[in-house]
């Protein structure tokens, strides 16, 4: 298999509002998480912190989840196939996010914040797509 094919096989059009939505919940669960230790504050007289907080994280997703097929047709079909496909991308995704926070962004990857990442990830983007399903 080529990776023209291999590629095509789980990018479908119609799962663009997921990538969009999937980026934007990722964002959300990382601000909540970044105002649990720092104040509003701080990130606003440190405008490029919150970036630096959400790189690593949307660099891995936007790599990894295509890959394991977050955006396949099946994904933009049912809350059914569309939720644990997002879950599935999210745990490699995150051991990915995890390792760039480590060497190459600001941050740690203490195993009790993987645990959380973990959690809070798949709550959040099998929540976006549950609900997006339900509202759709």
């Amino acid at each position: 298999m080529d990776a023209s094919s291999f590629l095509s096989d789980r990018l479908d059009r119609a799962a663009a509002p997921l990538l969009i939505g999937d980026l934007l919940a990722l964002m959300v669960m990382l601000t909540i998480g970044t105002l649990n230790h720092t104040s509003v504050g701080f990130l606003t007289a440190n405008p490029l912190y919150l970036p630096g907080v959400y790189a690593p994280f949307l660099i891995a997703w936007i790599l990894i989840a295509p890959l394991v097929g977050a955006y396949s047709a099946g994904a933009a079909e049912t809350a059914k196939s569309s939720v644990p496909l997002a879950i599935r991308s999210w745990i490699p995704a995150a051991v990915v996010a995890l390792a760039l926070r480590a060497f190459v962004f600001r941050g740690g990857a203490e195993l009790s914040f993987a645990v959380v990442m973990l959690v809070a990830g798949s709550v959040f983007l099998g929540g976006w797509r549950a609900l997006y399903f339900r509202v759709r």
